[in-house]
């Protein structure tokens, strides 16, 4: 009795996951948290120095740096495979690496919005299609996709943001399906206005009442990064292994209106 007491399916002892994005905001808190779970932590973005930063931060274990621009589209499932001959099969991978960009459709080219599909979404798709690998991944395993509310629900001046948010939502349906043969799950999260290096950049470019209006329209207040690393937490573990396809929603009420 007191073995399975001890037991609890939030647990992420002894899992490797991979997390992009992981040099700050989001990505560095879902780290955290999860370093905190008992995971090993593949630590990927652009910067060496952020990402140095991040494993400082984490709780003791045999984390890992690997530095990896993800603008290198045709190179990720190659990477990828090297990373599981390297690092071992992996039991997770969040895509939290995303880049916001405030422009209104008058002023966008198409350069400007295949830079914003390509990092949000294309780059998400080569991730799952590397992670499927065999010698990638183990069989169970998890994939969580970082989506936002504004994949959601419509904002004016962020059209090529809310694309490529509202692709990964979509995707992650059909992702589910064609992968749940193959012991991997795939989910996405919705997050709200969180407090963020990204999403601070963003609100400078608003008016004063433009930012009180976002804070109101948060019931619960402006979320905190980690807010979303414990529901990333939650969908890698065993506790959500009845769920996928799904989109879980964290916005302090945003979507409730």
């Amino acid at each position: 009795m007191s073995t399975l007491l001890s037991e609890t399916p939030f647990s992420l002892d002894g899992r490797a996951i991979l997390v992009t994005g992981a040099s700050s905001g989001i990505g560095r808190a879902t780290a955290i948290v999860l370093s905190k779970l008992g995971a090993k932590l593949l630590l990927v973005a652009r910067s060496s120095e952020g990402l140095a930063e991040t494993r400082a931060l984490l709780a003791d274990g045999s984390h890992v740096v690997c530095p990896f621009d993800l603008n290198d589209i045709d190179a990720i499932p190659d990477w990828l495979k090297q990373v599981g001959k390297e690092h071992g099969p992996l039991a997770g991978l969040v895509h939290s690496a995303g880049i916001h960009v405030t422009r209104p459709v008058r002023f966008q080219s198409a350069d400007q919005l295949g830079e914003v599909i390509r990092v949000n979404f294309t780059a998400a798709m080569q991730l799952v299609k590397g992670f499927r690998q065999r010698g990638v991944c183990t069989n169970p395993s998890s994939v969580v996709l970082i989506s936002s509310v504004m994949g959601l629900v419509g904002q004016p001046g962020v059209s090529a943001y809310v694309a490529s948010k509202g692709a990964l939502v979509d995707v992650a349906r059909s992702l589910a399906l064609e992968l749940a043969p193959e012991g991997i799950r795939v989910n996405c999260v919705a997050p709200g206005q969180v407090e963020s290096r990204m999403a601070s950049a963003q609100m400078e470019s608003l008016t004063a009442e433009q930012q009180q209006a976002i804070a109101a329209m948060h019931p619960l207040g402006i979320g905190q990064p980690e807010d979303i690393g414990n529901a990333v937490a939650f969908l890698l573990s065993n506790a959500a292994r009845w769920i996928t396809g799904t989109t879980l929603v964290v916005d302090g009420g945003y979507t409730a209106h």
